[in-house]
């Protein structure tokens, strides 16, 4: 089991620039015959749209979806070579198409009629979407059929927006679940596709904890950590965070924050520590996350890990992690 991480009660300004969704991914994926965690960042805000991909020590990229909320201004299909010093500065080519692409309803994160792909040595190594004709189309790169296979997702983190409901639509155990985080009057309901799962009262006391849920007759370790909002109701600061860990077998990898991510918990961090000057490195969850994440990373050979390190133990275990991230709004 892994703890969850807690920080003192933070606040959330009302911004244009504060996300309206922000979703992390990561995947486990061979680049340039290297193993490779590749990260992706969904971030949308009221006037913005993007995508970070980033691999440690490879490379580091944000492509704008939708520059403005004008559909006559969105972008083209894309494409972008980096040499990779890691890697004897062999050449990758990254590839995206987003023109006609169709998002859920305040969702960062990409439905369908959409591409990413990206290729080393005119050999396609990530693909994920569904328009593999455009691709080939476009690229003039031969599609092998393994590598239209979907990529292994080891986790998602989210980051959702509400007053008292919060939801994810994420895919684990292979079909797409609506996740419902309900808090009010003293109780928090965990629901799934609808139905609730679990009810836990007296948060007062209870606000961090695990249980078991079941999700299609699946185990899953649920996880929560209502601190922030269980210490902000006893001050005049109503907003904060909740943390909720969903986990399948022995868990996922633990995807570093980079970009509108790491933007937004800088500023969340901030408004704790005052004006003294943050640190430019990668950040961890809350101040305690660090520290937590290194004693599940010692403590199990499940995998789990900050990957801040393209180097690590590489591999699949089954798992799968996802984290939420729920902050309570004006």
């Amino acid at each position: 089991m892994i703890p969850v991480c807690f920080s003192h009660p933070n606040t959330l300004s009302s911004s244009s620039q504060v996300p309206q969704n922000l979703i992390t991914c990561i995947y486990q994926i061979q680049l340039c015959n290297s193993p490779t965690y590749l990260t992706l960042t969904w971030s949308k805000t009221l006037f913005s749209h993007s995508l970070t991909i980033y691999a440690a020590d490879s490379f580091s990229i944000t492509i704008s979806l939708y520059p403005s909320t004008f559909s006559f201004f969105r972008n083209r299909p894309g494409s972008k070579s980096i040499y990779l010093t890691h890697h004897h500065y062999q050449r990758i080519k990254l590839y995206w198409d987003f023109t006609r692409t169709d998002f859920a309803e305040n969702s960062a994160e990409p439905e369908s009629c959409f591409y990413i792909a990206i290729s080393c040595n005119a050999r396609l190594e990530f693909f994920l979407g569904d328009l593999q004709d455009e691709l080939s189309r476009r690229s003039g790169l031969v599609l092998a059929r393994q590598v239209l296979l979907e990529p292994t997702l080891l986790s998602r983190r989210e980051h959702v927006f509400g007053h008292k409901s919060y939801i994810s639509r994420a895919k684990f155990l292979g079909s797409k679940h609506e996740i419902g985080i309900e808090c009010t009057g003293g109780v928090l309901k965990v629901k799934v596709d609808g139905e609730t799962s679990l009810v836990i009262k007296r948060l007062a006391w209870k606000f961090r904890g695990n249980e078991r849920i079941y999700v299609n007759g699946t185990e899953v370790e649920f996880i929560w950590d209502v601190f922030n909002w269980v210490s902000s109701d006893n001050h005049s600061n109503t907003n904060g965070h909740g943390v909720f860990i969903f986990q399948v077998g022995d868990g996922g990898v633990w995807p570093e924050m980079v970009g509108p991510e790491k933007r937004l918990m800088r500023k969340s961090l901030s408004s704790i520590a005052g004006p003294a000057p943050m640190p430019s490195t990668t950040l961890s969850p809350s101040p305690s996350c660090s520290s937590v994440l290194q004693w599940a990373e010692e403590s199990s050979d499940g995998g789990r890990s900050s990957c801040s390190s393209s180097t690590r133990s590489y591999g699949s275990n089954g798992g799968f992690s996802l984290l939420l991230y729920a902050w309570k709004k004006d």
